[in-house]
């Protein structure tokens, strides 16, 4: 598979803000940033002069539900430049259903049953796809989307690699490595006499063993010293190994928990339980993760997506006066890696991520959905463009650029070996008992031996998978 770097500015942020229209929004109008007329015009000569983007389109709307959106918001996100080129090449305009994110799937099903043509739905949460194609909420694209065109021909072996029964329900648009890193503080790695993970990964050196070592040498509960923080380091380190728990062959649900690799990542973070490495229930540090212990020295690592980021660095509480930014958050020296690689897989895999969308079923506008996504690809492939986005990235949310080159380095990590992982997309009973604390994949890191809980959960997947897979 070809390599494709990655153009930041692509990237949603998905965060809630509030907009016009909404299912459920007060009405309120808020102004958000804009692009300035120089680079919208820029971008609109651009995208003109580049013929992989064809046609026209009649209609120019196209609805998207959703909890976050792609129009400017309060993250303090400007327009989008994919959605510049929509607007200037087809005239489109993305209107904005808003709902929670809890309530997304029944927003869903009211807004198909009252005909209102909803046209597209985010598929990169993980738990839209395949169960959404069975229950008939999303329809194939392939009437719409030509994967062989030189537009999307880079990302067609991942699109062909999750067809459900023949056809394309989620249109991948790109994988990127933003699903979990590694976020961490420079000063405290650099008081605990370690080497900065940064610069072990890049000399090959960011493996499970210096993650668990450098873990070892700061946990100190009693003196409020914590290791390992937030809601994703069991499914971030599990895709290390190379295997989901879940996996999707020949269009196919299969069941991998009896599978070695898993085996051998849920052992290692039993390791880490039993070490007090694991912050989340030790001592005082309670049921709740605790992002600013980051910036407050108190916190070695906090594994999140990289949307942490995707927000302002420096944004002042107007009622406490705290930058409540991503560097009030975190502190001004931190950074960020992928996960560890782990030193007995067969290549370096990591958590991740696909910006991917669902035609919706009863859509009003398909095709501008495609249209919409052809502008997508072309700021990843058109390098005047994509140059643009870059900037743009930097301009709003103020990364440096060694962060913009860490999140290239872990995009292409995602690209060249994905793992991508069906666990939260057959049914809200599967999801719910693999994601448990009790007898699931967060089990290990709580004190349970895996062999106990694949013994409590290894049937009962099987079987809720033998009935997704038989419709």
């Amino acid at each position: 598979m070809k390599k494709l770097k990655i153009a930041l500015a692509v990237l949603l942020t998905c965060s809630m803000s509030m907009a016009a229209f909404g299912c459920g929004g007060s009405g309120e109008t808020v102004s958000y940033k804009e692009i300035d007329s120089m680079t919208r015009e820029e971008v609109a000569n651009l995208a003109a002069a580049d013929d992989r983007l064809t046609g026209e389109l009649e209609n120019k709307t196209i609805k998207w539900l959703s909890d976050w959106d792609i129009n400017p918001d309060s993250t303090g996100k400007s327009t989008p430049i994919e959605l510049a080129i929509f607007q200037e090449r087809y005239g489109g305009e993305v209107k904005w259903y808003q709902c929670t994110y809890a309530e997304r799937y029944d927003q869903l099903a009211n807004y198909i049953n009252s005909d209102e043509g909803i046209d597209f739905f985010y598929a990169g949460n993980f738990d839209a796809f395949p169960k959404g194609a069975i229950r008939q909420m999303f329809v194939p694209c392939d009437d719409y989307i030509d994967f062989d065109s030189d537009l999307w021909k880079d990302v067609k072996d991942i699109n062909d690699s999750i067809m459900w029964k023949g056809n394309h329900y989620m249109a991948v648009v790109e994988m990127t490595g933003d699903n979990c890193a590694v976020i961490y503080n420079r000063d405290t790695v650099q008081e605990l006499g370690f080497d900065d993970p940064a610069e072990m990964y890049e000399d090959g050196e960011w493996t499970w063993d210096a993650f668990e070592e450098m873990l070892e040498a700061f946990v100190d509960v009693e003196n409020s010293k914590f290791g390992l923080d937030g809601w994703w380091f069991e499914s971030g380190l599990s895709a290390t190994v190379g295997v989901p728990y879940v996996g999707l062959e020949d269009g196919e649900l299969v069941n991998n928990l009896s599978d070695p690799n898993i085996e051998r990542v849920q052992n290692f973070l039993y390791d880490l339980y039993n070490k007090d490495c694991i912050a989340i229930g030790v001592g005082d540090f309670g049921w709740s993760d605790k992002p600013e212990y980051i910036g407050e020295g108190k916190e070695l690592f906090h594994p999140a997506g990289l949307w942490k980021f995707y927000g302002e660095a420096d944004k002042v509480d107007a009622k406490t006066g705290n930058n409540t930014g991503w560097k009030g958050v975190f502190g001004e020296n931190c950074m960020f890696v992928p996960m560890p690689q782990d030193p007995d897989a067969d290549a370096y895999y990591i958590p991740a991520n696909m910006n991917s969308y669902c035609f919706v079923s009863n859509g009003h506008n398909p095709e501008g959905v495609a249209k919409f996504l052809d502008c997508k690809r072309l700021t990843l492939l058109n390098d005047d463009i994509r140059a643009i986005a870059d900037q743009q990235f930097r301009d709003d949310y103020q990364w440096t650029e060694e962060m913009i080159e860490m999140k290239n380095e872990m995009d292409t990590l995602a690209m060249e070996h994905p793992v991508i992982d069906f666990k939260n997309g057959v049914t809200t009973d599967l999801a719910d008992m693999l994601d448990s604390s009790e007898n699931g994949v967060r089990a290990a890191g709580k004190g349970t031996p895996w062999n106990e809980s694949l013994a409590a959960i290894k049937d009962p997947v099987q079987t809720m998978i033998d009935e997704a897979n038989n419709g």
